[in-house]
């Protein structure tokens, strides 16, 4: 669950803001490569990003999580750099360095001193078209995997159940597998299937390079022609439609895991900007959001947690970002003496009065002033300016859409927020995991037993 940080701030701050943020310019290379260029001249640093068109929703059954995976082997090496000199000619020119991957794409990244750029250039050129994928890589790689999936997941609870619930609510989207991938395709990569997907979506005209920082312009160009330009493209033939199937009635289910604490979610399938019908619906959803988990005095936390003193926590979240049809999720952990029945009528309750009444004015601007100073707020950073660059180009928005978000936000209406309460939100579409907890000492049993 997605909780949103949100400020305090005047309505005319995004205003000023718009005004005074450097201007993105774009360029295509001859190979495809787009790289955007904004220049930021607050510090003498530089964020470098190369974003892959490809992600867990790009993958079919018996290779899931394989995106993650090869984000993993991205470090283990080319001719020029064996296994490890990434990471230590970025540490060694005084940068950091990461990846991580999505349900739709894959990316890397680098913050160092503006004049080291060429550093960063020069090694993601090389492995995105020279990558050595070799078994006994794979093999270490594989532990260390299984290892991240054990801890974020076998051993999470909320992020258990949440795994679960996923592949309930969804049918046929291919959002309903996990991004790190389910056990058993973890369990038999082959070197042949890394290579084969490396092949296919690791190209210059599937990717694309933002740098944000203390550069010029002119000067990013030339470098970004000078290491990726020489490099061969791809054919790429057009995505086939996945759509999610129709949902005919509630779907409900209850997760046993071993936990300390029980807690219920809801989900209503809803479009993102990508597929609404019509924007408006999508930025609608997103103060419809806030209006629920907009902070302290948000209605969710006013309401359940303070008021009715129902719940010890309780959220609610949009993708509003998703290459495809997504979920509003609420979802929350009952107080001591109440049930998760009771959280989830309290939850039911908030939507039918989004429904039925309209928000009060004093109410939206609120939320509004909080959604769009934490817009604000995150353009102070470098690296989340190039981040929301890369990821609106690569679901295939177009990086222009962060400009439109603080305007588009002002323009929601309360009657289109209880619009799209209605549209939406409805009954017929609703999924709801109950998480039951387990005894946390018989799982540490089991597993002496089995040594």
């Amino acid at each position: 669950m997605k909780h949103r940080i949100l400020g305090a701030a005047l309505l005319c701050l995004p205003v000023f803001a718009s005004h005074a943020q450097p201007q993105v310019v774009e360029r295509v290379l001859g190979n495809g490569l787009k790289v955007l260029i904004k220049e930021d001249h607050r510090s003498p640093v530089v964020v470098s990003q190369v974003w892959y068109k490809v992600g867990s929703s790009y993958e079919p059954g018996g290779i899931t999580g394989i995106s993650h995976m090869l984000e993993h082997m991205m470090f283990k090496g080319t001719d020029k750099h064996p296994a490890g000199e990434f990471s230590r000619i970025i540490a060694e020119n005084g940068g950091d360095e990461n990846a991580f991957t999505g349900h739709d794409y894959t990316a890397y990244f680098q913050t160092m001193a503006a004049s080291k750029l060429a550093v960063s250039f020069e090694l993601e050129a090389d492995r995105m078209r020279h990558l050595h994928l070799l078994a006994d890589e794979l093999k270490k790689e594989l532990e260390v995997v299984t290892e991240e999936r054990r801890m974020r997941t076998e051993d999470n609870p909320q992020a258990k159940m949440s795994e679960q619930f996923m592949a309930m609510a969804f049918t046929s989207s291919p959002y309903k597998n996990p991004i790190i991938g389910w056990p058993v395709d973890i369990a038999n990569y082959q070197v042949e299937d890394l290579q084969a997907w490396y092949e296919h979506w690791y190209a210059p005209n599937n990717a694309t390079l933002v740098v944000v920082g203390d550069v010029q312009t002119a000067a990013v160009f030339a470098l970004a022609e000078q290491y990726f330009g020489g490099l061969k493209p791809s054919e790429f033939k057009p995505l086939k439609p996945q759509t999610e199937s129709p949902q005919l009635g509630v779907r409900k289910m209850v997760v046993k895991v071993p936990a300390k604490l029980p807690s219920v979610a809801l989900a209503y399938k809803v479009p993102s900007l990508k597929t609404a019908e019509q924007e408006w619906e999508a930025y609608a959803l997103e103060v419809l959001a806030g209006v629920l988990d907009g902070g302290n005095s948000a209605r969710l936390s006013k309401e359940l947690i303070r008021g009715k003193q129902l719940a010890v926590s309780a959220g609610a979240s949009y993708n509003f970002s998703s290459r495809l049809a997504d979920l509003f999720e609420l979802e929350a952990t009952p107080a001591e003496g109440k049930t998760v029945w009771e959280l989830e009528l309290a939850l039911k309750d908030q939507i039918s009065r989004l429904q039925q009444e309209l928000i009060k004015k004093d109410e939206l601007q609120r939320i509004k002033a909080q959604v769009l100073a934490s817009a604000v707020y995150e353009r102070d950073s470098n690296f989340y300016q190039a981040m929301q660059l890369g990821m609106l180009e690569t679901i295939g928005l177009g990086w222009q859409k962060a400009d439109e978000y603080v305007s588009k936000v002002n323009q929601v209406t309360a009657e289109q927020v209880r619009e799209v309460a209605r549209k939406y939100l409805l009954e017929d579409h609703l999924n709801i995991a109950y998480l039951e907890p387990q005894p946390i000492n018989a799982t540490t049993a089991h597993k002496k037993a089995v040594k």
